[in-house]
């Protein structure tokens, strides 16, 4: 089960049905969004892809047509939860263009590229023989192609008068029933729309230049009016060219003799750098409404569904291309309405997500209300007005909070309880760095070409409300939650995380600072940054990204930034981008890792407790032989590899990263022995020169992965491939937990990166990572979208390897050593290599001394080793139950003190040894990388369970949940596939291929939660919530609103007696008797081919078959039958009324006229 929220990506189409107030977008992928009142979303897909040329309701019939870019209508069923097709029509021929349904027919009109009108049975999904060919429909002295119908729309007056308006300018008016045009209208521009008056007497059209066109039915010789709303008349006397007008609606009014013109475009085209409007006019009155995007469509809301009765329009939809705006018609000023759909997920582009279940129950109105108080004003006071449809909470409800991270800095907490999402509060982390001026040389600006303070990774314990933000330059934000005002400064800590290895070969390279390490676990005081000047790359040091406001900041309720930890530039390098984060509020530390090392931050004394890299932390326990790499000579501009911005996620144009080839073929020492390597290897795959994809682009689909090795991380190296030889052909590891060397003949060597390495521009998680790409079976575009990552021993030998990246952080009460009889607060360190470190630390324990004296971090030197990067380590019972990181309770620090209850801080603790009293003090530890799982017995680290997850693919995300009542392992793959394993035997529960087409958007945002459940960005403007486990399923079923609800379709407006008995023949036209078989005939089969839906009434793909089948379609004949005597019932009320109006009116004009002489008449 999915559910999709936020704005329909790349819309297309836009309709409303007045008396249901269902709203439905039609979308360039082919999804259709449909909206009713809050609550009321559901998302449908056509599965060819193609995009919804347009759309049109059933009025009050719960059903919809759509209308496709393969030339394919759709009729779609909505009186059911989960929309289904029940009939397509395919046309072969010819191209449709434009579709007219009249209100409550039966008869479609389809408008062709080749100028042609069909007709369509809506109730068989057949077409009719009756046709309207384009060389009828003009005269036949025409010599030029009237262009593809633009246009189709019946009479107010007569219904048996079609309206036929072509692209080239030509206006027929078709009589149906002779099967002649009643007249036609040649103008010289091109026509874009047309909008009858509700008299049917006249009508409005749009042209391409700017100009709009009123046409008399009396005299249709040529426009009693033209009028260009928009366009000056220069000195010549000529009007200035205007841009085309694409729509006009012209809607008249009962309180106004004027009516109200809507349309869309017509500006003139020297107002350059305008943006699009929606002009309405009112009488003499014309108001013009900025748009902040493109107009895609808009519709003007009315009350009545009758075209032959007085509008009286109060709304006007407007579809833009990343936004929806409602205005409202009845204030002079048009206020829009405050839009009650999350249709602002993409105000910013999405960088990252995350996504809490089981949430404090307090936290949700926390937020909300402060949130509340930043709330825009100047909204209509009027209800929403597209309210239809009827959704109620459920049985069962489950806190549920959505967190997003964007390109600008800002973070967004979302409601999404009870399937629905709604905004509870907006934070923005920009706030908390000074504005980058123009040459500030040496910070972001060389750093990060657009988006400096994008969010790449976020880590949040509700519990404790505490928050830390991960940022694109390199920067750590940690804040607190406060329900008070806060004056405050910002404390800042600077870390200088370097791994550039000397060379004993070569002394005179060895002036390179290495990066301090502290084995006593503490750490030097950061150096002060050099001035900020013009000066090359190479003497640039100890310079921050971004410059942290140094003066007392007044900062509001909600949430409150304390500290921010910034990596430095080194000797003319930028800081590598952050690659895992784990904070913990019970302990009081946070850890950050990169490509270079560690760093553990104790924010509660704001000292920095550890800064080592990566090699430093193994020790003694390294498993591989390192060789080292001097610093490079010729240092490249660092700006080459730097990061770029992530709004491209919008932009349909792909940005490359700027890796020379040069860079990347330092990997070898030269060609001839990387070819050998190469052919070595079984799994090897083509040499990547200088190609990486840009994760920023809109992602592509994904499907020819190799048999390969893959990694978050650049040219990483997979344990079971040394010197292009598979040492591990059954990738299965040691039994008993050991951490296994790679074996050799020679041993194993592992090169470290060297500077003339490309930096890191992103963070390499699970949700944002980086990747290489094989260049030989790649087309130029498939280079830059492809998300298949190739890591073949070829490239990545353990000769050639780069750093290694800390991959994932978990702090935990857990056991350091072998030796350790009682647990401990520990540091558990994956990285990209495939091992796990385990650093045990030393916390003071009364809350005094916590403040005052050091914590003392000291790497232990134990190991454990996997297949691929590390991707999760959590933690589990004995019994197989869950163990949660220990927390601290939350405390308002800015409330006022209180002297009878002093603030204390009460940690809550879910150490192993009081889980637990008979297993005897242990507990098992689960760890996940790339390519396997693994489950270790604490402290023996005795490895009790392996299961390799994949070996065609890779893991981009894993999450140990809580589903039905147990625990297990959820993986996501890149070839789409979700997979679920049994804690703590890793049996495989589930794999299923929900997604065959990965892409880059789709890796950095999937995650998974508690109650199987997981979402990921679908789109750049949407965000997909889907559930595999089956009694959630059950659960949110029930949630999902009813998009239609029995309504009484409103009477039409009584016409009087002379009026309905003498005049107008709108009511006797039978379309049926012109359009049926009887009389027009069958429609060619060749023309179009029908085929039936797969969908119908809900359950009946489950039920059909069986005797459940045959009770359900009883069930469904009955209640159709049921509503078709209903129907009947009201037709004989209505004509027992006439006839009664009629004899009342018969018997008065008997009685007036009885006592009369003929000569008196």
């Amino acid at each position: 089960m999915t559910v999709r929220h936020g704005f329909p990506y790349q819309p297309t189409a836009l309709a409303f049905d007045p008396v249901q107030k269902i709203l439905a977008i039609g979308t360039r992928s082919g999804g259709v969004r449909l909206l009713g009142r809050p609550g009321v979303d559901c998302h449908c897909q056509h599965e060819s892809g193609a995009a919804v040329l347009q759309l049109q309701f059933l009025i009050n019939e719960g059903a919809l047509v759509t209308a496709c870019a393969d030339d394919t209508l759709h009729l779609w069923n909505l009186r059911q939860r989960r929309p289904a097709i029940l009939h397509s029509l395919k046309f072969n021929r010819e191209r449709i263009t434009f579709c007219h349904l009249p209100f409550q027919s039966k008869w479609l009109y389809v408008g062709t590229e080749r100028g042609n009108t069909h007709i369509v049975n809506i109730e068989s999904f057949v077409l009719s023989g009756y046709v309207i060919m384009w060389n009828k429909a003009i005269e036949l002295s025409t010599k030029t192609h009237p262009g593809p119908v633009v246009h189709l729309s019946d009479s107010p007056k007569d219904e048996g008068k079609l309206l036929i308006g072509f692209e080239s300018g030509t206006i027929v008016m078709w009589d149906l029933r002779v099967k002649r045009a009643d007249f036609r209208i040649y103008y010289d521009e091109a026509i874009h729309s047309v909008s009858w008056h509700h008299e049917g007497r006249q009508f409005m059209c749009s042209h391409s230049d700017g100009s709009l066109s009123m046409w008399n039915m009396r005299n249709t010789a040529k426009p009693f009016q033209v009028t260009f709303p928009h366009g000056k008349t220069q000195r010549d006397g000529r009007k200035e060219s205007c841009k085309p007008i694409l729509k006009v609606e012209y809607k008249t009014s009962r309180n106004s003799s004027e009516a109200f013109v809507v349309f869309s475009g017509g500006l003139s085209y020297d107002k350059a750098g305008r943006r699009p409007t929606l002009t309405i006019m009112h009488g003499k009155a014309i108001t013009v409404l900025e748009m902040d995007y493109p107009i895609v469509d808009f519709m003007v809301l009315c009350d009545t569904p009758y075209l032959n009765e007085v509008q009286e329009p109060y709304a006007v939809v407007v579809l833009l291309e990343k936004d929806f705006v409602v205005v409202d018609l009845t204030q002079s000023n048009f206020p829009i309405f405050e839009n009650p759909y999350p249709m602002d997920v993409h105000e910013s582009p999405v960088t990252c997500t995350a996504y809490f279940a089981d949430c404090p129950p307090d936290i949700i109105p926390v937020l909300y209300s402060i949130g509340a108080k930043h709330k825009k004003t100047g909204y209509s006071h009027k209800e929403w007005p597209v309210s239809g449809g009827t959704w109620t909470v459920g049985s069962q409800t489950y806190p549920e909070i959505i967190v997003t991270g964007h390109a600008d800095g800002s973070i967004k907490f979302w409601d999404a309880t009870a399937i629905t999402l709604q905004m509870l509060y907006k934070l923005k982390t920009s706030k908390v760095f000074e504005n980058p001026k123009s040459g500030d040389v040496g910070r972001s600006g060389e750093l990060v070409e657009e988006d400096p303070y994008a969010v790449q990774m976020i880590s949040w314990c509700p519990q404790s409300r505490i928050f830390c933000v991960v940022g694109t330059s390199a920067h750590v934000i940690l804040y607190r939650f406060s329900k008070h005002d806060a004056n405050t400064t910002i404390t800042s800590l600077e870390v200088r995380l370097q791994c550039e290895m000397e060379d004993v070969i070569s002394p005179s390279d060895t002036e390179n600072t290495p990066c301090y390490s502290d084995p006593s676990g503490l750490s030097p005081q950061p150096q002060p940054p050099s001035p900020r000047s013009n000066t090359p790359d190479s003497a640039r040091d100890s310079i921050s990204c971004l410059k942290v406001k140094d003066r007392m900041i007044r900062m509001p309720p909600g949430y409150q930034a304390e500290l921010v930890v910034q990596l430095l530039w080194i000797d003319g390098e930028p800081p590598q981008q952050i690659t895992s984060l784990d904070l913990n509020s019970a302990y009081g530390l946070l850890a950050v890792g990169n490509c270079n090392g560690l760093a553990v931050v104790d924010y509660l004394q704001k000292t920095i407790l550890l800064c080592m890299n990566t090699l430093e932390l193994y020790g003694s326990a390294d498993p591989f032989q390192r060789l080292t790499r001097s610093p490079r000579k010729n240092r490249q501009s660092t700006s080459d590899f730097c990061m770029r911005g992530l709004s491209s996620f919008y932009s349909d144009s792909k940005k490359r990263i700027r890796t020379s080839y040069q860079s990347l073929t330092e990997l070898s020492d030269n060609q001839v022995s990387l070819d050998l390597e190469r052919s070595k290897s079984p799994t090897s795959a083509p040499y990547s020169p200088s190609l990486h994809n840009d994760p920023r682009g809109t992602g592509e689909p994904v499907s020819n992965l190799r048999s390969c090795h893959y990694s978050p991380v650049f040219y990483l190296l997979d344990n079971d491939h040394v010197n292009g030889h598979c040492t591990s052909p059954t990738s299965q590891p040691c039994p008993s937990g050991r951490a296994r060397v790679p074996g050799g003949p020679e041993g194993p060597r592992l090169a470290r990166r060297g500077p003339g390495r490309p930096p890191f521009r992103k963070a390499q998680s699970a949700a944002c990572m980086e990747v290489s790409l094989p260049v030989s079976s790649l087309t130029e575009e498939s280079r830059e979208n492809s998300f298949s990552r190739s890591r073949s021993s070829s490239v990545s030998s353990i000769d050639r390897e780069t750093k290694e990246a800390v991959t994932t952080l978990q702090f935990m009460e857990s056991y350091g050593r072998k030796s350790d009889s009682l647990p401990t607060p520990c540091l558990w360190v994956g990285t990209s290599l495939g091992l796990v470190l385990i650093i045990p630390m030393s916390i003071p324990m009364d809350e005094q001394e916590r403040q005052e004296d050091p914590v003392t971090v000291a790497p232990a030197g134990t190991v454990l080793m996997l297949k691929g990067s590390i991707l999760r380590v959590s933690f589990l019972d004995c019994g197989g139950a869950l163990i949660h990181s220990p927390y601290e309770v939350w405390r308002d620090q800015q409330a006022p003190a209180d002297p009878d209850r002093p603030r204390k801080r009460k940690l809550v603790n879910f150490s192993p040894s009081s889980s637990q009293e008979a297993s005897g003090d242990c507990h098992l530890a689960v760890v996940c990388s790339e390519r396997q799982a693994k489950v270790f017995l604490m402290p023996t680290q005795a490895c009790l369970y392996v299961h390799n997850i994949t070996e065609s693919s890779f893991v981009l995300r894993a999450d140990v949940v809580s589903v039905c009542n147990s625990v297990g392992l959820a993986c996501f793959c890149a070839n789409g596939h979700i997979m679920t394993l049994s804690l703590p035997s890793l049996r495989p529960l589930l794999d299923v291929n929900y997604l065959p087409q990965t892409d880059m958007r789709i890796a950095r945002t999937f995650c998974f939660t508690n109650g199987g459940q997981a979402l990921y960005l679908c789109s750049p403007t949407e965000i997909q919530r889907i559930t595999y486990s089956q009694e959630m399923c059950d659960n949110l079923q029930e949630m999902l609103g009813e998009l239609f609800t029995p309504i009484e379709t409103p009477e039409a407006q009584n016409r009087g007696f002379l009026k309905g008995f003498f005049g107008g023949n709108s009511q006797t036209f039978d379309r049926e008797e012109l359009f049926g078989e009887a009389s027009a005939g069958k429609g060619s089969r060749s023309l179009a081919q029908h085929i039936p839906g797969q969908g119908g009434m809900e359950g009946m793909k489950a039920a059909a078959g069986g005797v459940v089948g045959e009770l359900a379609r009883a069930r469904i004949a009955l209640d159709e039958r049921g509503q078709r005597l209903g129907e009947l019932e009201e037709r004989t009320a209505l004509m027992m009324t006439s006839a009664e109006t009629f004899s009342k009116h018969a018997h008065e004009m008997m009685l007036k006229c009885k006592d009369k002489k003929w000569y008196q008449f």
